[in-house]
């Protein structure tokens, strides 16, 4: 049987860097996606089992390019991992038309163009996985200045949950990552909780390569974590 492989948005830091490590480490061969491609340093050893692409999220044709070189690479697509994203912390008033498009182009309609552009290589195998990073704020809205990133992540967990109804007969599986505070850069933008406090990516790249590897009949379309306790999401 041929190694499995995962292509990865936002794959240059934060949780999109830890999975990609993780399912290498694990034998998987990744597609990386980045704005400014670079090979990891825990690559170096087996380069043959990395891709690296020139990702734009907000390029129209930067999906299709990328689902076509990885495929031409490594011959299969087996898993999508979703998690590129930009947070603008601004309320629904505040926000201008430009910076809500940028948003929802990043957060939410790029997403969906790779899950197109993957589509047919993750329905092959029977048992393709889709993960989109979502986000406990795509749950609730806890303040003002998150509010409008809050409706970008709720629509990401409205694909998550429309591309599992499409898929689910062909063996394609989504899920929804919600986390909380994750120790990242955005975070470190609006909070000033230590990191050390934070849901590290490692963990949540341990999460993900869990779900991605759970059969076909233990299916799950949301999975939430948080490193703080709340009453309700």
């Amino acid at each position: 049987m041929s190694r499995k492989v995962a292509l990865i948005s936002g794959a240059s830091r934060g949780i999109g860097a830890a999975t990609a490590q993780s399912l290498f480490n694990a034998g998987w061969a990744v597609s990386l996606g980045m704005r400014q491609p670079v090979m990891p340093g825990w690559a170096e050893t087996d380069t043959d089992r990395v891709h690296l692409f020139p990702y734009d999220a907000t390029d129209k044709n930067a999906a299709d390019n990328w689902a076509k070189a990885a495929s031409g690479q490594f011959g299969q697509i087996d898993a999508l991992i979703a998690s590129a994203g930009i947070m603008i912390p601004k309320t629904p008033i505040e926000i201008s038309d430009a910076e809500m498009t940028e948003m929802l182009e990043i957060n939410v309609h790029a997403p969906r163009r790779l899950a197109a552009a993957c589509w047919e290589a993750l329905g092959a195998s029977g048992r393709g996985r889709i993960i989109l990073l979502a986000s406990l704020s795509g749950k609730r809205v806890k303040s003002a200045m998150a509010g409008s990133y809050s409706m970008s992540k709720f629509a990401v967990i409205g694909l998550s949950h429309a591309l599992r109804q499409a898929g689910f007969d062909q063996g394609i599986r989504c899920t929804a990552v919600c986390p909380g505070f994750v120790a990242t850069d955005m975070a470190a933008s609006i909070s000033d909780r230590a990191p050390n406090t934070m849901t590290q990516p490692e963990d949540l790249a341990r999460v993900i390569h869990m779900l991605i590897d759970l059969p076909n009949e233990a299916s799950v379309a949301e999975f939430a974590v948080n490193c703080q306790l709340e009453e309700r999401y």
